[in-house]
């Protein structure tokens, strides 16, 4: 699964990055800990004019972190969901419709993971080696009621790779530069295909501290190994 990430590229780099026109209120960073609920920046295409009324082309814009479904009568009406299971996305009634026509990347320094030790919840931090964006495969929709609006997504999940799979058995799916164009209707049909784990190489891991433990617990100290 996925459940805290970390994004501490600057906006500019970002929109730099995924070719995307960046909106004015994309949350402050660098963010060592970002949590459901909270605003996350998020890469969107719609070449024909998107979800905030701009006309063209790719767009770094903010998302609630935590889908809404439609029929929702108010945003925790039900669980919330952070996470979509690759494997059953394109059946599954909250996430079917925004699989097709709602993909999205958000992008991510890093995440966490957690093991279980005797002495309490052991976080790890999971991140490219080479200090490179991630681009976390994401589906939005967009929930109105009462004239309130919220547009909001999840990360979509699969099998963890055998790298992580001690720690995990989920892994967020990470679509690699040459695929961004298919994840987001680009490039065409066949963005199913592109819902399987990264390479066992792609991603680093370290141990790092407890303090992270608390969702809001920030600050780059988060990050640190420790033995």
């Amino acid at each position: 699964m996925c459940g805290r990430f970390t994004l501490t590229h600057p906006t500019e780099a970002l929109a730099r990055l995924f070719d995307a026109a960046p909106a004015n209120d994309l949350p402050p960073g660098p963010r060592f800990n970002i949590s459901p609920t909270q605003p996350v920046a998020a890469v969107v295409s719609d070449p024909g004019g998107g979800q905030d009324g701009q006309q063209g082309g790719r767009r770094l814009t903010t998302m609630r972190w935590g889908f809404v479904p439609s029929w929702y009568d108010r945003p925790g009406a039900g669980p919330l969901l952070i996470n979509a299971r690759a494997e059953g996305i394109a059946d599954t009634p909250a996430f079917r419709a925004a699989a097709r026509t709602r993909r999205c990347l958000i992008p991510a320094s890093g995440f966490y993971e957690w093991t279980t030790e005797d002495d309490g919840k052991q976080p790890w931090y999971i991140h490219p080696p080479g200090g490179e964006v991630l681009a976390l495969a994401g589906v939005w929709q967009v929930w109105e009621r009462d004239g309130t609006r919220l547009v909001t997504c999840a990360i979509v999940t699969c099998a963890a790779n055998a790298a992580l799979s001690a720690l995990h058995h989920r892994m967020p799916v990470v679509i690699a530069p040459a695929d961004q164009a298919l994840w987001l209707g680009e490039a065409g049909h066949g963005a199913a295909r592109l819902m399987r784990p990264a390479p066992d190489d792609a991603l680093a891991v370290r141990k790092v501290g407890r303090a992270v433990n608390a969702n809001r617990a920030d600050g780059a100290a988060l990050l640190e190994a420790v033995p």
